[in-house]
């Protein structure tokens, strides 16, 4: 056997300069290299990772945006109305050579737009708005490789500038209008503090756009500890986050002259494609839509156009494995009929929004970055893959308690070829069938006690809902079945088992498939951070939806995140559960994942095999009440969505009670299971849903249309969402500029207190805060207070900043730039 056979065998590939890989190390040793303390000891608890002040927390968020227009002023319809797109279809349907129904939806969408709200538009200025420095920033940005200034402009930078009555223009994403707008901010003010200007310039790239929506990551990593309020303190800086991207979006507006041209961006947090981009991208091509919508990557990348090459790689993608979606529902037997709406070939899954919230461990950091520990990359691999699997046993708990989308469907929306999304490719077909079976049951599709599809012809297929009065479904957290969430294994290429190089093998595996390319990142809902690549060791919740509170339910969600984390080290370091616990067959893997997805449904129930060899869920199960035995399903028990996230809590407290109690997170629990048991008081899908149906004055999703319903949650997120998340972070910066500022204060040497005279002269801070705070909530603040504003803001992460820096340095001052609560989460 060759040594590259060898290598093969061990799931793992040669490395230059580091010869042949040893088979990795048994769990058990590993955990003894890491430094865990044994089980009798009293210390067990303490020495687990992600236990006691060992967390380090940041996030990356993506927001929504829109402009606020007539047609004649906003860039999405000026450049639609000028394309030879749109002169193409003009020509084929006045010749007959196409339907002249999708030339009158493109002129629907164009015309019939009362509210002038066009989503993910561009916005253009003139090119004398922008200061010199910020003008300098934007040329510097449309470089071809920021690294090599010599090496020209990107190809497509005519796409940027364009001129208008013999003036420069500038024609630009929402999303690089945050960051252009920091750097005239910095730009425009005389004299401007050092302390100032190198923090600007340091968060310049913390805001990107690299699908379609705006993006920003953590300023800084902060710790979870229960000194600084375990999850509050990821909620405070990403509201700070967000606060700073609504000053900088109003000081566009204003300074960059945007309302004087007829445009107001506004961005905010909302989970799903607008409807209006839905309808939009019925009616033009993939390729049309990518030219519309796919972010050009101006800023936060060194060679943007690659990075936008990919991101059209991505679209085409998720497009041709949506089409052969349609493929295995026939093959699962779903499909029964040959009329099928076809999906469009242009698929807008990467509109969705959400949260990732990445956690680190110090002492795996630590240990992975000396190499006298004995810990390598390979056994942070096998330990990993073993966490995310017992982790995702618990994400049901997350699902509609802490984030939710909720989103109404109509009757004629539920094609299982659309509605069902990528469910084709991330569960096998039994739990497949089992769940369109149970989501038809759940929703109104039944006539004399019979469930009911539509047939296909939109006309019909409304007439015949109204008629019979089949009114569709309310699914709490669509986001999660909408977008393509996790990838499942296939027989041959285990994505978890643990070993080196397995996600590349999936990823192979699922491209001759035709359902992804190797090129794209490895999708899962719990990913391993890994340290040869982030320079920190930990793991990415990607599950999250949308908060209805960044305090209290990104907070307490950074809570139970980081718990169940900590608990599955322990599971672990106690040998009770190993990778033979929960084998790797795709059939497993899509046992466990069902309940999550069930739970984004709203589904009651699920099923899993009597004999199932998964040992972690047959303990779970145990722990539940009101199971039975299945009489349609021979084999299989009937178990409660509800008494399942029970059970979890029950295990919470009995197998991590030690963790509670050392992590402070006893409020926590109490607020989990007020959530379960009152959700429509308590958890975000019932708070949220809640305010959505004051909106339209209704008791019950059911009672509105789903347009109707889903475009009130848009403005619900545009307007009182939005002003909700402002206020929390302006209570946060109040405290913190009182900490900092405040009488009796400390700590604020370097240059903090003359930076701060810079930005308000005379005036105190916290009077200042007071004074503007509501022009800022009714976007009525003028420019010299959206200035000082942000100052302030710049003064407050700065000095978060220099904690989180003299924090690394205190756990590794030789070797900070490898440490996770010093190196951004950003992937």
């Amino acid at each position: 056997m060759s040594k590259l056979e060898k290598l093969e065998l061990w799931g793992r590939r040669p490395s230059g300069g580091e010869g042949l890989w040893e088979k990795p190390h048994s769990l058990g040793e590993i955990v003894e290299r890491l430094g865990i303390e044994p089980a009798s000891s009293g210390r067990f608890t303490e020495s687990l990772p992600f236990s006691l002040n060992d967390t380090t927390a940041g996030s990356e968020t993506e927001l929504q945006a829109v402009v606020i227009g007539d047609k004649k002023d906003t860039d999405l319809p000026i450049t639609i109305e000028r394309s030879n797109y749109y002169a193409n279809i003009i020509r084929r349907a006045v010749a007959g050579e196409t339907s002249k129904r999708v030339l009158t939806r493109l002129e629907s969408y164009l015309n019939n737009n009362p509210d002038r709200i066009w989503e993910n538009s561009w916005v253009r200025f003139p090119m004398r708005s922008l200061s010199d420095f910020a003008g300098r920033v934007f040329e510097h940005d449309l470089l071809a490789d920021k690294k090599d200034p010599e090496g020209g402009l990107r190809t497509d930078a005519d796409r940027f500038i364009f001129r208008r009555h013999g003036e420069k223009w500038i024609r630009i994403p929402a999303s690089y209008l945050i960051p252009l707008s920091l750097a005239d901010v910095l730009g425009s003010q005389a004299g401007i503090p050092t302390i100032l200007m190198e923090t600007g310039r340091r968060l310049l790239d913390h805001f990107s756009n690299d699908n379609t929506s705006p993006e920003t990551f953590s300023f800084h990593v902060v710790r979870l500890c229960p000194g600084s309020g375990m999850g509050r303190a990821v909620a405070k800086e990403t509201a700070k986050r967000f606060l700073l991207t609504q000053l900088l979006a109003m000081y566009a507006n204003s300074v960059l002259r945007l309302r004087a041209n007829g445009q107001q961006v506004v961005i905010y947090a909302a989970p799903h494609p607008p409807v209006r981009q839905r309808e939009l991208n019925e009616c033009i091509s993939d390729a049309f839509y990518r030219e519309l919508f796919m972010s050009p990557c101006l800023s936060g990348w060194d060679e943007g156009e690659k990075k936008h090459g990919y991101m059209c790689l991505c679209h085409q993608v998720l497009s041709r494995s949506q089409m052969n979606a349609v493929a295995k529902l026939r093959e699962a037997g779903i499909i029964t009929r040959d009329l099928v709406i076809l999906p469009n070939m242009s698929n807008i899954s990467l509109a969705n929004n959400g949260t990732h919230l990445s956690l680190g461990s110090i002492r795996l950091s630590r240990c992975l970055g000396d190499k006298s520990s004995g810990v390598t990359g390979r056994d942070e691999k096998l330990l990993g893959d073993l966490v995310i699997k017992i982790v995702e046993h618990f994400l049901p708990l997350f699902v509609g308690t802490y984030s939710a989308a909720p989103y109404r469907l109509d009757f004629r929306d539920f094609h299982p070829e659309s509605v069902l999304g990528f469910l084709p490719h991330e569960l096998d077909y039994t739990h497949l069938r089992m769940i369109w079976r149970r989501w038809k049951n759940k929703a109104d599709l039944k006539i004399f006690g019979h469930s009911m599809t539509p047939f296909g012809p939109e006309w019909f297929d409304r007439t015949f809902g109204v008629l019979f009065g089949l009114k569709g479904d309310f699914v709490p957290d669509f986001r999660l079945i909408d977008y393509f969430a996790a990838l499942m294994s296939t027989d041959r290429s285990p994505g978890l088992d643990g070993s080196i190089g397995n996600g590349d093998r999936l990823k192979q595996d699922l491209s001759e498939l035709g359902v992804f390319d190797r090129k794209m990142s490895l999708y899962l809902l719990y990913r391993l951070r890994e340290f040869g690549t982030m320079g920190f060791s930990g793991f990415e919740g990607r599950h999250y939806s949308l908060f209805e509170s960044l305090t209290d339910d990104m907070g307490r969600a950074a809570d139970l995140q980081t718990l169940v984390t900590a608990l599955a080290f322990k599971y672990i370091a106690r040998g009770e559960i190993t990778h033979a616990h929960i084998p790797d067959a795709p059939s497993i893997e899509s046992e466990r994942r069902q309940i999550f997805f069930g739970a984004a449904i709203g589904i009651p129930t699920f099923f899993i095999r009597k004999d199932t060899s998964n040992v972690l869920l047959r303990k779970i199960v145990r722990r539940c009440d009101k199971v039975r035995q299945s009489g349609r399903y021979p084999g299989y028990l009937r178990v409660c969505n509800q008494e399942y996230r029970k059970a979890l809590v029950e295990i919470l407290h009995d197998d991590a009670g030690d963790l509670i109690e050392m992590l402070g997170l006893g409020k926590t629990m109490e607020d989990l299971a007020l959530r379960l048991d009152r959700p429509e008081e308590h958890s975000a899908v019932g708070k949220l849903t809640h305010s959505i149906l004051d909106r339209v004055n209704a008791h019950s999703p059911m009672k509105v249309r789903g347009r109707e319903f889903n475009q009130a949650a848009e403005m619900h997120y545009r307007t009182a969402l939005r002003r909700r998340h402002m206020e929390e972070a302006f209570d946060f910066l109040e405290k913190d500029a009182a900490c900092m500022f405040g009488p009796g204060s400390t700590g604020t040497g370097g240059g903090f207190r003359e930076a701060l005279h810079f930005a308000l002269k005379e005036r105190g801070v916290l009077e200042f805060l007071l004074a503007v705070r509501d022009d800022v909530l009714e976007e009525t603040a003028s420019p010299e207070e959206l200035k000082a504003l942000i100052d302030i803001v710049l003064l407050t992460v700065r000095h978060d900043m220099d904690l989180s820096e003299k924090t690394s340095d205190e756990i590794a001052p030789d070797d900070k730039d490898r440490t996770s609560v010093y190196r951004a989460v950003h992937a």
